[in-house]
């Protein structure tokens, strides 16, 4: 279920435990964080300068973070992994605060931080969703230039036997 949410309230999200992971859709892409109890949440931010390869670990209330976008609870693993118990998370996550990570969009982003938290292993959906669509386009891409080249081959041979088969006309009728 998605909720949208001002800066004051937060309606319909009452179902959420501490321990649970909170996906915010940015548009483009999805910011993850912890939800920790009492409308807090942790979570890694993005580095703020360009160049700068360091997030830091944030304790804020949820509608700080989420900020007017869609979010939902979303345990994306639990069918896959047993999840850590929810008191040592919480504990962990909050005495994480205020520290700086080596923060990279492809290997420990904040989707990793979180689901490392929540099951012990730093896993992102997102990149392996966009490594399989950037796989998937090259194959595809090769594809086309497999069958263009083939289909160009071909056409040469085909143009090839036209020229030989016009040559057998012309001598026949000498």
């Amino acid at each position: 279920m998605l909720w949208k949410c001002s800066k004051i309230t937060l309606k319909g999200f009452m179902d959420a435990q501490p321990g649970d992971l909170i996906e915010i859709f940015r548009g483009v892409y999805q910011h993850w964080a912890l939800y920790i109890g009492g409308s807090e949440v942790v979570h890694l931010t993005s580095p703020a300068a360009l160049g700068n390869l360091v997030g830091t670990v944030r304790r804020q209330k949820i509608g700080e973070v989420v900020d007017g976008d869609p979010f939902q609870i979303n345990n994306l693993w639990d069918h896959r992994w047993r999840p850590r118990d929810r008191a040592v998370v919480v504990m962990e996550a909050c005495s994480m605060e205020d520290e700086e990570l080596l923060y990279n969009t492809v290997t420990f982003n904040c989707e990793h931080f979180v689901t490392a938290l929540r099951y012990g292993r730093p896993e992102s959906r997102q990149v392996t969703t966009a490594t399989t669509i950037a796989g998937a386009t090259l194959v595809g891409v090769g594809l086309v230039a497999l069958g263009a080249a083939l289909f160009g081959a071909m056409r040469e041979e085909d143009e090839e036997d036209g020229k030989r088969q016009r040559r057998r006309h012309r001598r026949r009728r000498q």
